[in-house]
């Protein structure tokens, strides 16, 4: 390291650093306060900012996932906790992601309903890498299940739409995957206009049911 440490900043120079779009060479990025303030020559870095010298390499913004089932030896349906959430999102830090969704697969209303409370109490603790979540079924295809369990699959109902709505007001973000084929278009509709985004998975419909699911809302 080089320069002084009377500044909350620090200079990260010596790799490479792509920006989201381009790739720059030479260098240095700037983090301020935990966020990035910019890209600088090392020629024109303040002398009060320490510079960390990095041994080559590619800088590059932080991965997002939008389907993490589980992490660190835990799966959010067998741990729907907030210390299993906050040991998901640990355990991907290292490996470059750092914002997730952890992602419930078909379960109980039971453990869908703890995974809901556990999601919300990460988002009043601001669990950091904590994005959301992601509640993948029960509403699909039963002839395309996949890993889910079909006894566990059905339809959404009215209660169900209503528990989905209320957790997104407490939830920054909520993603929803169903099969067209099990819930109703203005379920969808209701879903999108309460900003949850939902998914179209599992599912077993045809072209025109699909086209149907995106004009009602659907936007994955």
């Amino acid at each position: 390291m080089t320069g002084s440490k009377t500044s909350d900043a620090i200079a990260l120079a010596g790799a490479d650093i792509f920006d989201g779009q381009d790739l720059h060479q030479g260098l240095a990025l700037v983090v301020e306060q935990g966020s990035v303030s910019g890209l600088f020559a090392q020629s024109n870095l303040p002398d009060d900012i320490e510079t960390l010298e990095l041994r080559g390499g590619t800088l590059v913004p932080g991965f997002i996932d939008l389907q993490v089932n589980g992490g660190g030896g835990v799966l959010l349906n067998e741990q729907p906790t907030l210390s299993g959430i906050e040991t998901i999102c640990q355990a991907h830090r290292p490996f470059g992601t750092t914002a997730l969704l952890p992602t419930l697969i078909t379960d109980t209303p039971e453990i869908t309903q703890r995974a809901i409370e556990a999601g919300i109490a990460a988002t009043e603790k601001n669990v950091l890498g904590f994005l959301g979540l992601h509640l993948e079924g029960p509403h699909l295809a039963r002839a395309k299940k996949g890993a889910h369990d079909p006894d566990l699959i059905r339809p959404m109902t009215s209660q169900d739409l209503s528990i989905l709505i209320a957790a997104k007001e407490r939830l920054e973000n909520l993603m929803v995957t169903v099969a067209p084929e099990s819930v109703t278009e203005q379920q969808i509709t209701d879903l999108s206009h309460a900003g949850i985004v939902v998914s179209l998975g599992h599912s077993d419909a045809d072209y025109a049911q699909v086209q149907r699911a995106i004009a009602a809302g659907a936007q994955c």
